[in-house]
């Protein structure tokens, strides 16, 4: 399971924009298995094929509709953010988790809708930097310091396809 979390989260980090198919099935993948673990107890491989499943549905709907699936997108990586700030808050019980998780779907797809280039980078980006670390299982504090490289590493990667494609069009 770790190494699936790698090669997504790697994924997400570096080509969540640009490969929006991806970033969609990305973020049906992190978050289905997200809730799956959360809110039901079972064997690891059932949350696994409810992530990739959905994964799988998010993706094909990107290609078929591209607009609603970045928004369903922005919505599930919101959601799944959100999930990943409830253990700071020491707020992990069923309804907390549901409503955190539809709260941080609704600004996620406020940010996707705003910003749609940046709001892919930087969402992609934490999601793919918060795949990587939870799947590293680092040491509480390294495991903040590598988040933020990632991040960081991740947005100034994408960003500079962003930048290159504007001086592109405007010398046209």
């Amino acid at each position: 399971m770790s190494i699936i979390n790698i090669l997504f989260g790697v994924g997400l980090l570096f080509f969540g924009r640009k490969a929006f198919w991806l970033f969609v099935a990305g973020a049906g993948f992190v978050a289905g298995l997200s809730l799956t673990n959360r809110l039901f107890e079972g064997p690891d491989w059932v949350g696994v094929t409810v992530g990739l499943v959905i994964g799988l549905l998010a993706a094909l709907l990107a290609i078929a509709v591209q607009r609603f699936a970045i928004g369903l997108a922005g919505f599930m990586i919101g959601g799944y953010i959100a999930l990943q700030v409830l253990p700071a808050l020491n707020l992990e019980s069923g309804w907390a988790t549901v409503l955190a998780f539809i709260i941080g779907g609704v600004i996620g797809i406020i940010m996707v809708g705003m910003f749609l280039g940046w709001a892919l980078i930087s969402l992609s980006s934490l999601a793919g930097a918060a795949l990587i670390v939870n799947a590293l299982n680092l040491d509480s504090g390294l495991d903040i310091l590598i988040f933020i490289i990632l991040v960081v590493v991740g947005v100034v990667f994408q960003a500079r396809d962003l930048r290159g494609g504007r001086r592109r069009t405007s010398k046209r």
